[in-house]
């Protein structure tokens, strides 16, 4: 093994080590989740060098640089205050979805009006409208971080895959006998995988089109879905009130997480895919280890239904969103809820942090978008303007753009 070059990502923060092995190129990451402005460099390179035989001794130095740029970019403090950009009528109908690419350049929104559309996020102009579908599309998704496919999942029981720069449709999947209502694409972009109303998720192959597997077992709809980091395992929420952890290589089902007394909300994997975390109509939201499927914390507190669940992207915080109005903010450490985000007047739909894990982001019923200090649990700022309740809200990979849909039919960017 040859280690050819470094590249660095930011969120979370890792170092990602190019290599040649068998005159092939490969990659593998080294992740420094706890990584803070007070980590020793020399102590965190010698662990590093300890686990990792291709960091020698002549890289060492290199490594600890890198690991400066880190720990700079983690002390950027973050007083970005969001000013409004940009109104699109972006369809004859409602939203369903947004979705950002990587670089957030580009974003896609879904709507009732059977087409998915491509935006630029810096003019608001729409480059291309992915049309072919017979009903709503509700589920949507660029292959990131490539960005050039987008899939799209219909009430019409098909998913699509399109190139990104033509609109050209690459195939339709056809093999659900109802909606479909979640899509995934795997890390490396070779599979994508739907879940329907007909209570199965499917595997489907992106370079040839074809059905891979059926996964069968939920005994009602599979309302979310969502691969691991690594594409190993898949995990799928459903209406049954349970979780089905997945092994993508053999198809097989791996266990069944069952604790919840309600429908499955939202369910997500952390980023070293140690955890799992599902958000249910029981008011509820569970830690469960993904290695043995034990529940580790129930953590609970609303008082309604919880709608959203996330991670941010060092998992070690769970925010959740619920029909009470409220958002809470966990630690996956203690399970203690350390903070209750108040302020909006109606159910508050999706929750999600921005890149840097320090604020948090909530739309509501009431029309409002709301961003939080993720410490403080103050108020930051009210994204106005909506006149309908906004079911999306995006952070880009940068964290400096916002993106909200709005059952007004229309989207806000916000910089």
């Amino acid at each position: 093994m040859k280690l050819k070059r470094f590249y660095l990502r930011y969120y979370p923060p890792g170092i990602i080590l190019e290599y040649e092995k068998g005159g092939h190129l490969r990659t593998k990451s080294i992740d420094l989740l706890d990584l803070t402005q007070q980590t020793d460099p020399d102590e965190m390179v010698k662990e590093i060098r300890l686990s990792e035989p291709l960091i020698t001794e002549s890289r060492a130095e290199q490594v600890k640089q890198l690991i400066l740029r880190l720990q700079q970019k983690l002390g950027q403090q973050d007083h970005h205050r969001f000013c409004f950009c940009k109104e699109l009528k972006a369809h004859i109908l409602p939203l369903t979805n947004i979705a950002f690419n990587k670089s957030g350049s580009r974003f896609i929104t879904g709507s009732y009006d059977r087409t998915c559309r491509i935006w630029d996020t810096a003019s608001g102009t729409e480059l291309r409208s992915l049309e072919g579908h017979r009903n709503v599309v509700y589920a949507i998704a660029f292959n990131n971080p490539y960005g050039d496919k987008i899939a799209t999942g219909s009430f019409d029981k098909t998913c699509k895959l399109w190139c990104a720069e033509t609109g050209k449709c690459f195939h339709t999947f056809h093999g659900h006998t109802a909606e479909i209502v979640c899509l995934a694409f795997n890390p490396q972009s070779t599979l994508v995988a739907t879940g329907s109303m007909d209570a199965t998720a499917k595997l489907w192959d992106v370079k040839s089109g074809q059905e891979v597997a059926t996964l069968t077992g939920h005994t009602a709809e599979v309302l979310s879905l969502c691969f691991d980091t690594v594409g190993n395992q898949l995990v799928t929420g459903s209406f049954d009130h349970t979780v089905v952890i997945w092994d993508v290589a053999s198809r097989r089902h791996v266990r069944t997480l069952i604790g919840h007394t309600g429908e499955i909300s939202n369910v997500q994997f952390n980023w070293d895919c140690s955890l799992i975390v599902t958000g249910s109509i029981d008011k509820t939201c569970k830690l469960w280890e993904a290695g043995s499927g034990k529940c580790s914390a129930t953590l609970v507190g609303h008082k309604e239904e919880v709608l959203d669940v996330c991670f941010d992207l060092s998992g070690q915080l769970v925010a959740t969103a619920s029909a009470d109005g409220t958002a809470r903010v966990f630690s996956t450490a203690t399970h203690k809820c350390l903070m209750t985000l108040e302020g909006h007047e109606g159910e508050i739909s999706k929750i999600c942090f921005s890149p840097q894990g320090t604020r948090v982001l909530t739309a509501s019923a009431d029309k409002t978008a709301r961003l939080w200090d993720a410490q403080s649990g103050v108020c930051l700022q009210v994204l106005e303007g909506h006149t309908d309740e906004i079911f999306s809200c995006v952070f880009n990979y940068e964290g400096d753009s916002i993106i909200t849909g709005s059952k007004d039919n229309t989207c806000r960017i916000w910089y």
